[in-house]
């Protein structure tokens, strides 16, 4: 059989709820973050965010904390073939805080949780044939309906030419041996978890964990005593992590010295948070050990991982993808708290967003001034305008990836509900109607501060009429409100869509529109997407582009706004902006719903009718950015068709 995994981990799924504050006490948290949580699936998020092919074996509940986990797992480009669906338990949580960065109180609230119900015939002979390396943790061998999944997954593994692996992972009260108020207990002395563990790990080919959890392993806590006892045991690798001091590696027979190991080179970064840096390691040294790398080339990768992990909130959040690795290890260490990195973070925040936007096809109908001036509009008939409009986007989406809407959340609010997980790309203005010098929508706050409230598939939108000829003093001012939103946005991890239109407050020429993009870029803001107005010359798109690209290479793209143009307008900005890779669709709203919207509010258009019209006029601008894009695609290949003839 083709091994196209590179690895299944096998063992704890979890939600972590992440306190919110950080410095006091769990008891005292007012706030909490959701993450995907649990040792091996940690690491399958990891190990994929360094481009392996991963894979999990776990058991979730048949509830919202379980689909949160498989479908956040799915984002991560982790194969959830392996993870069941338990109708008759809850996915298990963990609650954890930062008290300071040696302290991290955690409750694991496990009860009879769906992943201790993993059984042997949750394994696939099949399944586990398809990978190169199985990797188990030793939580799952503390009672014998998992230890025999676990044995079942190693022992097929080893039978179809696989590797394998465990993470000691040793937490005393998920052994029994402390109680549920001590989550952080890292090391209890147990001659019977010395002796469960011993039994197992002569089917291990590489055997990791901390100088603890190899004293647990071997019955003493003298280091390499205890190294030399599962020595004698097994044949395996073993990788000791040594916290600040790094971690070394023994092949072969145990030195009498932990410094005589291989090692790899640490980093001295500031610790902000030690939870979750050990599954970073092991997501790094992974990638290492499956790539053919040399021991000391493969502990440098887990080193670093690591260290991204001490440095961020959250567990599966900080663990870099590859290219943020890859720069790291070529650049180095800027500043020791590497969250404070603000190059570093960039790089970490677009490359790991998830969700495929190479097509962007979005109706716009969060106009709230526009509407507000009809004859006849009222705020509870705009608001169920928008709702049609949301049918509209629904009749043509008919469930197909690429499309997508704005919406308002004043006068839009019931559509956004309804919007919600529905594989729409789902954007929300922020900005007030017309305001220049920016200012925001009520709900949002002076402080952006309303933020905090949004769904996380939310994007948020500013709208900014700025032109590089503004005066100085009405740049200032919008420069610190769009920082402002932009550096909230990141904090509540929402993508920012920046509009920017030049046209409304002065001339435009090829150049106008490049040099309002490189002044953002210069204050340090790095919108996820652009939405620029039509530009027919090439050169100005070709200007606007390079200033994006220049500046930050992983961005999301351009949407292209409509500014209520004909459709036969709309077809010539169409094809013209189609040319350049960058932009990845179009975000119109009045020439699709003008008319519509008119009407409606005067009594002369049925809802019916209205759903049918706008449905019609979209699923029209989709048909024309298609064929634009497809026409520039063939148009590009016929050059290059021609430079290799020539």
């Amino acid at each position: 059989m083709t091994k196209d995994l590179d690895l299944i981990t096998i063992g704890r799924s979890s939600v972590d709820l992440y306190g919110g504050q950080v410095g006091g006490r769990l008891e005292d948290m007012r706030s909490f973050d959701k993450y995907v949580g649990g040792s091996p699936t940690n690491m399958a998020t990891g190990t994929a965010r360094l481009g392996l092919k991963s894979a999990l074996i776990t058991r979730v509940g048949d509830e919202h904390m379980g689909r949160f986990l498989i479908e956040e797992l799915a984002r991560e480009g982790v194969d959830t073939t392996g993870v069941v669906t338990d109708p008759e338990r809850l996915t298990a949580l963990v609650l954890l805080g930062i008290r300071d960065d040696t302290q991290f109180p955690l409750i694991f609230y496990r009860e009879n949780c769906a992943d201790m119900a993993l059984c042997e015939d949750d394994i696939d002979e099949a399944f586990i044939a398809r990978a190169r390396a199985v990797v188990a943790t030793g939580t799952h061998l503390s009672h014998p309906q998992t230890e025999a999944a676990v044995l079942k997954a190693i022992r097929l593994a080893r039978s179809h030419g696989a590797r394998t692996a465990l993470d000691i992972d040793y937490r005393p009260n998920l052994w029994g041996l402390a109680g549920h108020g001590a989550g952080e207990e890292r090391f209890i002395a147990s001659a019977k978890v010395t002796e469960k563990l011993q039994s197992t790990l002569p089917l291990f080919d590489l055997i990791v964990g901390t100088e603890e959890e190899f004293h647990i392993a071997g019955g003493t806590t003298d280091t390499v005593a205890a190294l030399k006892a599962v020595r004698q045991v097994s044949a395996a690798t073993l990788i000791c992590k040594r916290g600040a001091a790094g971690a070394v590696a023994f092949p072969g027979d145990i030195p009498d010295r932990l410094d005589d190991g291989e090692a790899g080179p640490g980093f001295p970064i500031e610790v902000f948070n030690v939870l979750g840096a050990g599954d970073g390691f092991m997501s790094g040294l992974l990638k290492g050990w499956l790539d053919g790398e040399s021991w000391p080339r493969a502990l440098e990768y887990a080193n670093a991982c690591g260290a991204f992990a001490v440095s961020r909130h959250g567990c599966t959040p900080s663990y870099p993808s590859l290219a943020e690795l890859q720069f790291f290890l070529k650049r180095g260490i800027q500043d020791k708290a590497l969250r404070k990195d603000a190059e570093l973070e960039q790089i970490h925040w677009s490359t790991n967003r998830k969700g495929d936007w190479q097509t962007m096809r979005v109706f716009a109908f969060d106009h709230r001034m526009q509407l507000e001036d009809l004859d006849g509009a009222t705020p509870d008939k705009i608001g169920v305008f928008k709702q049609l409009c949301l049918d509209a986007v629904l009749a043509v989406q008919g469930g197909r990836s690429g499309y997508g809407l704005l919406c308002d959340g004043r006068l839009g609010r019931q559509a956004l509900y309804r919007a919600a997980g529905r594989g729409l790309w789902i954007g929300r203005p922020v900005e007030w109607p017309g305001s220049r010098p920016l200012q925001f929508e009520p709900e949002i706050g002076a402080d952006c501060g309303g933020l905090a409230e949004w769904p996380a598939e939310h994007v948020v939108k500013c709208l900014c009429f700025c032109h590089p000829d503004d005066a100085p003093a009405l740049w200032a001012e919008q420069e610190r409100s769009v920082r402002r939103l932009f550096e909230s946005c990141r904090r509540n991890r929402v993508e920012f869509l920046l509009e920017v239109i030049a046209s409304k407050a002065g001339p435009v020429d090829d150049d106008t529109t490049a040099k309002v993009i490189r002044r953002f870029y210069d204050l340090g803001i790095y919108p996820d997407w652009w939405k620029l107005e039509p530009m027919v010359s090439e050169a100005a798109w070709e200007k606007a582009c390079a200033a994006i690209a220049e500046n930050d290479p992983n961005v999301r793209g351009i949407v292209l706004l409509g500014l209520d143009a004909p459709e036969e307008a709309l077809r010539e900005s169409f094809a013209a902006a189609a040319r350049f890779p960058l932009v990845k669709g179009f975000a119109v709203g009045r020439t699709i719903f003008g008319a519509a919207a008119k009407a409606y509010m005067t009594g002369d258009l049925t809802p019916e009718a209205a759903v049918a019209q706008m449905a019609e006029r979209y699923g029209r601008l989709c048909a024309l950015w298609d064929t634009a894009r497809s026409g520039a695609a063939d148009g590009a290949a016929q050059n290059r068709a021609g430079e290799t003839a020539v």
